[in-house]
């Protein structure tokens, strides 16, 4: 199947895909945070692999992953351009995803990674997970 739109409309859209504050990821977990009381979260913090929330006293990093872009296995779709590559993508995203779990849990930090779906569908699952992490 052919893409509806031309090569370069797909790669400008692809480009304005931000990787920092997105609505159904980091903003609905910033949502949930505020509306529940949870304190101590820090954005922006240099620690390995750039986790989207940190909880320094507490040694927690919290990983929001897109469906899309760390391939999801309940909404996992490969675009039908550039299959290769966007398998290839999403692969090393993984790998890579797993080597900075293993770095970040050596240094005696606990990770935790939540699907871009568990923001929209479980919040209740995602505030239990949080707060076993953090012992609240």
């Amino acid at each position: 199947m052919a893409d509806r739109i031309s090569k370069e409309q797909r790669s400008t859209n692809m480009a304005a895909v931000r990787s920092r504050g997105n609505k159904s990821t980091e903003q609905a977990l910033i949502r949930i945070f505020r509306q529940r009381g949870i304190t101590g979260w820090r954005r922006g913090s240099l620690i390995e692999g750039k986790p989207d929330f940190v909880f320094p006293k507490m040694q927690t990093a919290v990983f929001v992953d897109g469906c899309f872009w760390h391939g999801c296995t309940k909404h996992k779709t490969i675009p039908v351009q550039n299959r290769q590559f966007w398998k290839e993508k999403i692969e090393a995203n993984n790998a890579r995803d797993k080597l900075v779990n293993g770095i970040l849990r050596k240094k005696g930090w606990k990770v935790i990674r939540l699907w871009e779906h568990d923001m929209k569908r479980d919040e209740s699952r995602v505030l239990a997970r949080i707060k076993k992490a953090l012992r609240v």
